[in-house]
């Protein structure tokens, strides 16, 4: 019953799998491949390490002999550097070259941490990847061949780029040790490693934390933005605690900014300029302690920047009140729930909700 119709149809389905399977893997004859593109350019050659299959398994962990030899990924949303803000430098697990800074680390939202670009071109090596039926580009170690991970054109501006790396793949250098230890020998990328480190931080509240952060997020120099609760005694705090208005914590933006782009005395009196400072623990319709106009300084020079503007904008005339914007020494910083984490930037399509509601929208 139907046995040579069955064969057409069968035969016809197998030339769309094959035609089909072709074409995703087929590189367009029009334009350069996204690798040849990043290849482009003049690139100093390095010291390469070659070890052994047998030598590399004595040195690396199972998982990241699987990700770094064998071009495995490591479970989503498990990698330790996803959520990782700290000062410093991204090494390579494999062999410590420098690859990425903490400067150029974003949140995309994804599942591995990402990145804008390299610490030092030389350092990357680009293969074009055309495993489970799409075309990929392989990012991987330049020292040691280790893999990385991948990028993509789909990151932010000025780059355009998307680099998502396995956190098995990297090690992580803290500021601190960046600055203690002195190389014998300095090179342009110990040089681009150690600039990288001279950010400054920032904590302003200024109402709902949502719209502050996507203000501040805008600003050049600004490098990151976190928003989450400090000023408060509950340790730890969630998202519904902080919204019961006792904890005693403000919903805060903690920012990471490069102070030859930008300085604390311009990042102030941007902070005047994008909410009422004259109002008592609120902010518009948003009621409540945590909503309150707050200088979270960490040092002295912070809070007499701070002090001296306030002083300035009050004898101004600019404000029918006098200004209610608390100036009290940083706190413990809790990191805010994952879903508020550039929360505009991830809803860019949805309108619907938003800060100036008159109370607390939990998930």
């Amino acid at each position: 019953m139907g046995g040579p119709m069955s064969q057409k149809i069968g035969l016809m389905i197998t030339i769309l799998v094959i035609l089909t399977t072709y074409l995703a893997l087929k590189p367009s004859f029009k334009q350069e491949s996204i690798a040849d593109e990043l290849k482009k350019g003049e690139k100093t050659m390095i010291k390469k390490i070659i070890k052994s299959d047998k030598e590399w398994k004595e040195i690396l962990t199972p998982e990241q002999y699987r990700v770094l030899r064998k071009r495995g990924t490591e479970r989503a949303f498990k990698g330790k550097y996803n959520d990782h803000s700290e000062k410093g430098v991204y090494l390579c697990a494999g062999c410590g070259t420098p690859l990425f800074s903490f400067e150029t680390k974003y949140d995309h939202g994804g599942a591995w941490p990402s990145f804008t670009e390299p610490i030092d071109k030389n350092h990357i090596d680009y293969f074009d990847d055309y495993s489970h039926f799409t075309h990929r580009i392989e990012v991987r170690c330049a020292v040691c061949g280790a893999h990385l991970g991948h990028v993509f054109n789909d990151g932010p501006q000025p780059t355009g780029k998307h680099y998502c790396i396995n956190s098995v793949s990297l090690d992580f250098k803290p500021a601190d040790a960046q600055q203690g230890s002195e190389p014998q020998t300095k090179n342009k990328s110990d040089e681009k490693a150690n600039e990288s480190l001279k950010a400054e931080t920032a904590i302003f509240a200024a109402g709902c934390f949502w719209g502050i952060e996507q203000k501040f997020s805008l600003l050049p120099g600004v490098i990151s933005t976190v928003v989450g609760y400090t000023g408060g005694h509950t340790e730890n705090p969630s998202y519904r605690q902080v919204c019961s208005d006792k904890t005693g914590h403000a919903e805060a933006v903690k920012l990471t900014f490069d102070p030859n782009k930008i300085s604390y005395q311009e990042l102030l009196e941007f902070f005047f300029k994008i909410h009422d400072p004259t109002q008592v623990n609120r902010q518009g319709p948003d009621i409540g302690t945590q909503y309150r106009s707050a200088i979270f300084y960490l040092d002295e020079t912070q809070k007499e920047a701070a002090a001296k503007l306030v002083e300035k904008l009050n004898n101004s005339g600019r404000f029918k009140r006098p200004i209610a914007t608390q100036i009290v020494p940083a706190s413990e910083f809790y990191k805010a729930e994952e879903y508020h984490q550039k929360y505009y930037e991830k809803r860019k399509k949805d309108n619907s909700r938003g800060c100036g509601s008159g109370s607390c929208m939990l998930e």
